[in-house]
C-alpha cells in the first residue's frame, strides 16, 4: 500500500510486510528522518493552553492517563522502578512520579528541556546504559515503539534492564482495526515515515511470545479511535470532519467490543 504523509512533506512511502506475518515497515526510512519531526503541531506541549481544543485534549487525557497508572498499580507494588522510555513533554511520568520511582529517556531534546520544568522526582535518563542490569520493575512506552528501527536491538537492552519477570508495556496502533480497514491510506495512524513499523495483534503475538518474552494479557485505549477517526477525516478533507471522526470511532469501539480489534493496543509483556 502507498501512503502519504498527509501530516508534514506530502511525500509517498510504501509500507511492506516483513519477515514477520502481521508487522509491516515503512519504505523507505529516511536517513533524515528528524525533519520528519519538526513541526510545532507535532508535540503537544507547543499548543495554546487556552485554546478550547488544547482544554478538551488534556480533559481527555487526564481519563487516558488514570487508565495507564491503574495498569501499573495493578501489576507492581508502590516505589517500583519506572522507566518511560520516549516519555516526550512528560505528562505520564509527571502523572506517576508520586507512586513510583521514575525514570524518563527522551531523544527528543526540545521535548525532554520542556519535561524537566514540570518534573520533580523523576530521574531523566540520556543513555540506557547508565541504568544498572536486572534492577527495572517495568518499562513503559506508549506509542513509541513503532518509531524505533532497531527493534531487536532495544528488545534486548530492555530485556537486560528488566528484573526477572520484569513487565515490559507497549502501546501501538492496531492496523487490523475497523478505523483502519475504513480509513486504508488516510488511516492517521499509519503516519508514515515516523511510524516505521505497523503492528496487528498476530504480529505482536509472533514478536513478543518467545524464549524471552510473554504477552501476559492486552488492553485496548479507547479514546485513539475516536482522535485517529477525526485526524483520519481531516486528512480527507471531510467537512464536519470532528463529527464524523466521533461517529466513526464509536463504530470502530462498538465493533472491537465483539473482535478485540481496537484503534490502539496496550501490550503488557513479561520478561522470562
Amino acid at each position: 500500500m502507498i501512503i502519504k504523509d498527509h501530516f508534514l512533506t506530502k511525500e509517498d512511502f510504501k509500507i511492506k510486510e516483513t519477515s514477520i506475518t502481521g508487522i509491516y515497515k515503512t519504505h523507505p526510512v529516511p536517513e533524515n528522518i528528524g525533519r520528519y519531526y519538526e513541526s510545532t503541531d507535532y508535540i503537544s506541549h507547543y499548543q495554546d493552553e487556552k485554546d478550547l481544543k488544547h482544554k478538551l485534549y488534556k480533559f481527555l487525557q487526564g481519563f487516558n492517563l488514570n487508565f495507564k497508572r491503574n495498569i501499573l498499580a495493578k501489576e507492581l507494588h508502590k516505589n517500583a522502578n519506572v522507566l518511560d522510555y520516549g516519555f516526550g513533554a512528560g505528562e505520564f511520568l509527571k502523572y506517576i512520579e508520586d507512586d513510583f520511582t521514575t525514570f524518563g529517556y527522551e531523544p527528543n531534546q526540545s521535548a525532554a528541556e520542556f519535561a524537566l520544568k514540570k518534573l520533580s522526582k523523576t530521574k531523566i535518563i540520556k543513555d540506557l546504559s547508565s541504568i544498572e542490569n536486572h534492577s527495572l520493575d517495568a518499562i513503559t512506552l506508549w506509542h513509541v515503539f513503532e518509531h524505533i528501527e532497531n527493534q531487536e536491538d532495544i528488545l534486548n537492552i530492555f530485556h537486560s534492564k528488566l528484573k526477572s519477570n520484569g513487565l515490559l508495556i507497549i502501546a501501538v496502533p492496531n492496523y487490523t482495526s475497523y478505523d483502519a480497514k475504513k480509513y486504508r491510506e488516510f488511516w492517521a495512524a499509519y503516519d508514515v515515515p515516523r511510524h516505521i513499523y505497523h503492528f496487528s495483534k498476530t504480529g505482536m503475538h509472533k514478536l513478543m511470545n518467545n524464549e524471552k518474552w510473554k504477552i501476559k494479557y492486552i488492553k485496548p485505549l479507547l479514546l485513539d479511535a475516536f482522535y485517529i477517526s477525526m485526524l483520519s477525516e481531516k486528512y480527507k478533507n471531510s467537512p464536519l470532519f470532528w463529527l464524523k471522526g466521533f461517529v466513526f470511532g464509536a463504530i470502530s469501539n462498538f465493533k472491537a467490543l465483539k473482535n478485540d480489534e481496537f484503534s490502539s493496543l496496550i501490550y503488557i509483556i513479561e520478561k522470562k
